[in-house]
């Protein structure tokens, strides 16, 4: 502990290996005897930021219906009043949602990776025998096409595994992935979901198209919302684990444990 009552992983301190303890290199080149870092801090960041990113996304919900209800208004009885002042202020406050959308959600990925990256690397100290993928994956399965729609899930599901605390007799616990699974299916929904509505909506040219499109695009919107709620307790739920098996006596595992798989 130290002087604040922080744990020394939680402070993000290392305390020197215990007695006896000699690293054992692991997958990805961290050896098992070696001390995890702490992710608590950036998962605080990544948290904020994905609230900002809930913000940005309830922002973009609310202008998108209203510019879906003028356009619909067009479709179905000839209202002009998208073609008024305040359709016209409706939307350069939906094109503004966009941008702020984009910025907020290139941001969070980019603090997101880190932390991914972070509990990755913890992870090869607290179990490699159960990682499927290597520590570069952690980032680079989130840019490499088609495959980004299940690299990065076998990446967390090690880190999810690994970072369990054993029970007391070391055997691993098995703890439900339920929180993983709902994130991960709710992200792959968004990012089909965006597709498909940023392609309508750049196709749309009569009216009902893009009262369509944008009501699509609201959907898509919406969903982003639930992803991102979930990832936020994806992120506490993985922070926590890792505190606590931080806490935990690091037990070495044995080098004739450790798969092969592989790394970029």
């Amino acid at each position: 502990m130290t002087d604040e009552g922080l744990c020394t992983f939680c402070s993000g301190t290392r305390p020197p290996l215990p007695e006896g303890s000699t690293p054992v290199p692991g997958p990805g080149g961290w050896g098992v005897g070696t001390w995890p870092r702490s992710p608590v801090a950036l998962s605080r960041a990544v948290t904020v930021l994905l609230g900002v990113v809930i913000a940005t996304d309830l922002f973009a919900l609310a202008t998108g219906l209203r510019v879906r209800a003028l356009w619909d208004q067009l479709a179905t009885g000839g209202a002009l009043d998208v073609y008024s002042p305040d359709g016209r202020s409706a939307e350069r406050l939906y094109l503004l949602s966009g941008n702020v959308q984009s910025l907020a959600f290139l941001v969070t990925a980019v603090v997101f990776i880190i932390w991914f990256h972070r509990t990755r690397r913890n992870a090869e100290v607290f179990d490699p025998s159960v990682q499927r993928m290597g520590p570069g994956w952690a980032v680079g399965g989130w840019f490499v096409p088609v495959a980004n729609f299940w690299f990065p899930y076998r990446v967390a599901a090690g880190i999810w595994e690994a970072s369990a605390r054993p029970r007391p007799d070391e055997s691993l616990r098995d703890i439900p992935r339920t929180t993983l699974n709902l994130w991960w299916a709710a992200w792959v929904g968004t990012l089909l979901l965006a597709r498909v509505s940023g392609r309508m909506w750049d196709r749309a040219t009569e009216p009902a198209e893009i009262a369509r499109a944008a009501g699509l695009v609201a959907a898509s919107d919406a969903l982003d919302i639930v992803a991102a709620v979930l990832a936020i307790l994806f992120v506490r739920a993985v922070t926590r684990m890792q505190a606590e098996r931080a806490a935990h006596a690091l037990a070495p595992v044995p080098e004739h444990n450790v798969p092969e798989h592989n790394a970029p």
